[in-house]
């Protein structure tokens, strides 16, 4: 409650309870596409920004299409629900919980839900047999979504063993194929890895009242990044917003990119270089229903798209204004992210009694504890451990509001770890 209510203190004042409105309707006159689309989200993902499709060209390749909801298409810039979104900026994450940047009722209407037909920009590629994109076309229309796949479902039957030993047979089994080698050859092509590879994702599952943190239960799974599935959403992603990005500034129509030159990300209103992905433009676009950034940028891709004046003119002032508060607020979310996910860490440290823990060496006294995501100083380490070493520590003095553990150094393990994981770029 004290780490919680210090954030809404600082970042909702006013409380997280939306005011009413109303949900306006979904577009009349949209194109119907032809295409069996489906997402791939985790179990707890409600705001399904995003489907995939592909349709097979004979004598060609295939048309691959990425389809992302549209809530850009029914809320207007400077309507109510815009500015709620612009005062949230972004949804918020935590264990067990979100605080979501638009309304469970507008949420629900532009979700990619399974067996809906939803409004979406499309992006379709032409792609050959060679899994090069000879063309591209993008469009508004109501995309029908035949599945919503979960990757605890899906990832049994899709991995690295399954792919090399034969896929066995399951619901959109062609299509993942065709797009797991489609991603392969942009990765390829890009030169950089979409995800770091070998490193791990933490899932957090609360069992029980948030009100009463001290009835609940925590279980923290871990999840190996840069699976085929993470590749193949990844990969389309950076196309998506990659390509988008070039079209807006071909059009010259101000958008917010992401940029990294020098090894520094930021938001530019420019489209200039991110280096860390290899391409010419990075503009975040596929996520409307969770990041302002990328409502905004839906706005000015869905007038390009119209041939309408899109809503923030070049070197428009409230454009700056909202990239601005956009990178403070969403970093500022992040870090709450974080300190939430190690105030969790520490409660299931005390949930298991574990009093001793193997580690692996990061740098200046800092390890990783195995199995958690969390980084702690060591001072008792020698000296002389180098990053990558494995070591036993024991744990004492767990403390929840300074969000610190006691770790004492015990022993050197013989067995090296892993390398230290670098800050990679979020897609």
């Amino acid at each position: 409650h004290f780490h919680y209510r210090r954030f809404l203190r600082e970042q909702f004042p006013k409380g997280t309870a939306f005011p009413a409105v109303e949900v306006p309707p979904l577009p009349d006159g949209l194109p119907r596409a032809s295409v069996r689309a489906f997402s791939i989200d985790d179990a707890h993902t409600t705001e399904i920004d995003d489907a995939l499709s592909v349709t097979p060209l004979p004598g060609i390749g295939s048309r691959i299409g990425i389809h992302i909801a549209a809530p850009g298409i029914g809320i207007g810039h400077g309507t109510p629900i815009d500015a709620i979104a612009r005062a949230r900026l972004s949804t918020v994450y935590m264990p067990g919980n979100k605080i979501t940047m638009l309304p469970d009722s507008v949420v629900a209407r532009y979700t990619l839900d399974g067996g809906v037909d939803c409004p979406a920009v499309s992006l379709y590629l032409t792609v050959n047999e060679n899994y090069e994109i000879v063309g591209h076309e993008s469009c508004l229309e109501i995309v029908h979504i035949a599945a919503n796949l979960r990757h605890h479902d899906i990832e049994p039957l899709f991995n690295e063993e399954t792919i090399a030993a034969g896929l066995p047979e399951f619901r959109f089994r062609e299509e993942l194929l065709h797009l797991w080698h489609f991603a392969n050859a942009c990765e390829g092509r890009r030169g950089k890895p979409s995800a770091t590879q070998g490193f791990n994702d933490y899932n957090f599952a609360i069992d029980g009242d948030l009100d009463n943190p001290d009835a609940c239960r925590v279980a923290i799974s871990e999840r190996r990044r840069g699976s085929p599935l993470d590749k193949l959403v990844a990969e389309l992603m950076i196309v998506a917003n990659s390509t988008w990005g070039g079209l807006l500034a071909e059009k010259n129509i101000a958008c917010m990119y992401r940029a990294q030159t020098q090894g520094k990300v930021r938001m530019t209103t420019s489209p200039l270089p991110h280096d860390g992905l290899g391409v010419p433009q990075y503009a975040w676009m596929t996520s409307p229903l969770r990041r302002y950034c990328d409502l905004v940028n839906q706005w000015q891709l869905v007038a390009c798209l119209s041939a309408k004046a899109p809503p923030f003119a070049p070197k428009s002032a409230e454009l700056f204004a909202a990239l601005r508060d956009f990178e403070l607020t969403y970093a500022a979310y992040a870090d709450f992210q974080r300190q939430m996910e190690r105030y969790w860490c520490l409660r299931w440290l005390q949930q298991e009694g574990v009093e001793e823990i193997e580690a692996t060496v990061r740098r200046e006294q800092t390890v990783k504890l195995d199995h958690l995501p969390l980084l702690m100083r060591v001072p008792s380490l020698p000296g002389d451990l180098v990053i990558g070493q494995r070591v036993r520590l024991a744990l004492a003095d767990i403390d929840l509001l300074g969000l610190e553990v006691s770790c004492r150094y015990l022993e050197k393990l013989t067995l090296a770890g892993e390398p230290c994981e670098p800050e990679d770029e979020v897609v």
